[in-house]
């Protein structure tokens, strides 16, 4: 299996799907965050320690751990990126399309069962974890990364 683009049939599936399941609202106002109703056993951390990353060091060990916990616990996933192409993908894919970094817009890794996955937030300028399995396969250098989570959901 390589990377695929997500047909407009699929894409809509998914994302309404998404949309139902996390409560997805977009938004960029303080009050209408988190974006989504995270789920139980979720830890959601800022992004603020990489503003001050000028090599982007800390940046490409964030998405090396995210992406490392994600494959270690899936095979395939969905990388979303709202109102823009997606696609479904293999996580032995040595390139991953998109970023768990939300780099001006939305954007999801989540399994196609969604049970776990993460949600990054461009103006609350957060990304989340969830799925036990994901939240206890990077949780720690996550935390080392960006310090302690803003949110962990009961």
């Amino acid at each position: 299996m390589s990377i695929e683009t997500l047909g407009n049939d699929e894409y809509r599936r998914v994302w309404d799907r998404f949309r139902t399941e996390f409560a997805f609202r977009p938004g960029t106002s303080r009050f209408e965050w988190p974006g989504i109703d995270e789920p139980a056993g979720s830890m959601t951390w800022s992004l603020t320690a990489l503003d001050d990353d000028p090599g982007y060091l800390l940046l490409d060990r964030m998405v090396a751990v995210i992406q490392r916990g994600l494959a270690s616990c899936a095979g395939e996933l969905y990388a979303l990126d709202w109102q823009h192409v997606s696609y479904r993908f293999p996580t032995s894919a040595k390139d991953w399309p998109l970023s768990p970094f939300p780099d001006g817009d939305y954007y999801a890794y989540l399994t196609p069962d969604f049970r776990l996955g993460t949600f990054g937030h461009p103006w609350e300028y957060t990304v989340c974890a969830f799925g036990d399995a994901l939240v206890t396969a990077i949780s720690a250098e996550v935390t080392e990364v960006l310090g302690e989570p803003v949110r962990r959901s009961a």
